[in-house]
Formats: structure tokens, sequence, C-alpha cells
């Protein structure tokens, strides 16, 4: 007694199986073959290492290698440099230099475009500005030499602001009105009795 249709279904797993292990081996092939191409020549060589290094352990590792992004002042006063936070500085490094009430930050300092390299340092927490974009938005400006900006709304923010402002001042308001009314409601002294002499 045959099943009706299992020929035609157990044709259709063996296809998918050749096809994926063919499409898999023949993707692999194309991406050594052209590797090799591309390794041949000198200039181009050089540009396609240092690309594919940046997006493998930049773009990969960058959300669990960093907590934030900030910038600092650097090389000199007035100029602003981007920089990966990496966790708070403790140990020795913060027992002896430390000389802020904020305490430091460990943060790492990337070049331009290669992301892999910097400079470490352990800067005060005060002289680190927390900005708002994620790591890898960061690290796709670094790479890109600043050609590619996130998006920020800044706008958001402000009616934010403006609104907690505005129901500050709200309440502000409705407790001297509260005060007033209650000066005013208080008794007015009567003066004191003269007692004249008669």
């Amino acid at each position: 007694m045959t099943i009706p249709g299992v020929g035609v279904a157990f044709s259709i797993i063996i296809l998918i199986i050749v096809g994926a292990f063919v499409a898999n081996l023949f993707g692999r092939t194309i991406i050594s073959f052209g590797e090799q191409i591309v390794g041949r020549m000198p200039v181009v060589r050089g540009v396609y290492g240092a690309l594919k290094q940046i997006f493998e352990t930049v773009l990969s590792q960058s959300q669990t290698s960093f907590q934030k992004v900030g910038i600092i002042e650097y090389p000199r006063r007035g100029l602003y440099s981007i920089v990966f936070v990496s966790t708070k500085t403790s140990g020795e490094i913060h027992h002896k230099c430390n000389r802020s009430d904020e305490g430091m930050l460990s943060i790492f300092l990337p070049t331009t475009p290669n992301p892999t390299s910097g400079y470490l340092l352990f800067v005060p927490r005060e002289d680190v500005t927390i900005l708002d974009m994620k790591v890898e938005d960061a690290a796709k400006m670094v790479i890109s030499a600043g050609l590619v900006v996130p998006d920020y709304q800044d706008g958001l923010k402000e009616l934010v602001e403006g609104a907690d402002q505005a129901a500050a001042v709200e309440g502000e308001g409705e407790g001297k009105a509260e005060g007033k009314g209650e000066t005013l409601a208080s008794p007015i002294p009567e003066p004191a009795s003269q007692n004249s002499d008669k």
C-alpha cells in the first residue's frame, strides 16, 4: 500500500537539502575566489583588509565592548573628539589619580577611519559629555570620517524640556497663590487697648 504524495514530499526535502548545501558551498567558493583576486592587488588589498577588519571587529562587538558614547575636548580646548565609555575607573589608577568627587571614567579614543586603534584614557567624569547616540552609530560615524551622521531628535527633546519647565512654573504659581490666600485669610491683629487716666 502506497501513500500518495510521499514521493513528492521526499523529493522536495532532498532538493531543499541539496540546494542549501550547494548554495552554501557555492557562496563560500565565490567569496574565497573574490578574496584571492583582491589579495593580488597591491593598493586594493590593504583597503579591503582594513575594511574587513573594521566591520568584523568593531561593528559586531561594539555593543558588548562599550557602554556609552561621549565627547571630550581633545586634542585641545575647543576641539571635540568622540570617545567610547568602557567602564568606571577602579583599582590602583582610580586610587592614585582620582581628584574628582564624581570619579573617573575609562574611555577609548578611536582613530579615523580605523577605530580598532586608538588611545585608552582615564579622565574625570565631569570632563566627559555623554551622548544619546548608540555605539554602533558612533562607530559608523568614525569609520566614515563624519560622512554618516545619525539622526538626532533635538526638537522632540526641546518639547519635553519645555513641557517640564511649564509644569514647574505652573506649580510655583499655584504655590504662590495659595500662600497669598493664606495671608489674606489670616486675622488682622487688633490694636492694643489704651487705658486713659482720668
